[in-house]
């Protein structure tokens, strides 16, 4: 039988899935060697570096939440259910989730700062749009409401059993109607 080529992918695959179910702290040399039945020496071919491995896994780790968040989005409600999709992310992926939201980001400074790095542009002017606030108010809102569900998720995936997801939306529920509440508040008063 002949020898199984391991390529970088393969590599960078195991490393993956070594990641989703037990965090970063399992990728390792060894373990890949172990999960992809092979010698440690091509796993070092292509990782050189550890570090390089790992920044392969997260972007791994955030292609993979891009798109399991995009599959749960309801077009008729785009802003909540995206807030449930990341709870529910962190109860179905919680290793994943940690990885997504406690990686380092570079250059964050201020909240401002954070926001552009982690919302779309157009976000901000379609909930200002469907709530007939202003712009400014709508990125406030989006900005509280990704703090408080980050907040959320990160209480969810780390408990054990574990809240009942259905609490945790109510808890949601309650925090976006308390943060656009102020927001209407602010707008009257202008």
């Amino acid at each position: 039988m002949p020898k199984q080529r391991i390529t970088k992918e393969m590599v960078v695959d195991a490393a993956f899935e070594l990641a989703r179910e037990g965090g970063m702290e399992q990728v390792l040399v060894k373990n890949i060697a172990h999960r992809l039945g092979c010698s440690v020496q091509p796993i070092y071919s292509y990782c050189r570096n550890m570090d390089g491995l790992r920044q392969d896994v997260m972007e791994r780790v955030q292609k993979f939440v891009r798109a399991y968040t995009a599959e749960r989005i309801d077009t008729e409600d785009p802003f909540r259910s995206t807030g449930r999709a990341y709870v529910q992310l962190a109860r179905e992926e919680a290793h994943l989730f940690k990885l997504f939201i406690l990686h380092r980001r570079e250059g964050i400074r201020s909240f401002d700062d954070l926001y552009e790095a982690e919302a779309s542009p157009e976000t901000a002017g379609w909930i200002a749009q469907k709530l007939r606030i202003g712009i400014e108010q709508a990125k406030e809102l989006h900005l509280n409401m990704l703090i408080y569900t980050i907040g959320i998720g990160t209480i969810f995936a780390v408990t054990e059993p574990g809240i009942p997801a259905e609490e945790i939306w109510e808890k949601q529920q309650a925090a976006y109607e308390a943060f656009l509440g102020r927001e209407k508040e602010m707008r009257e008063k202008e």
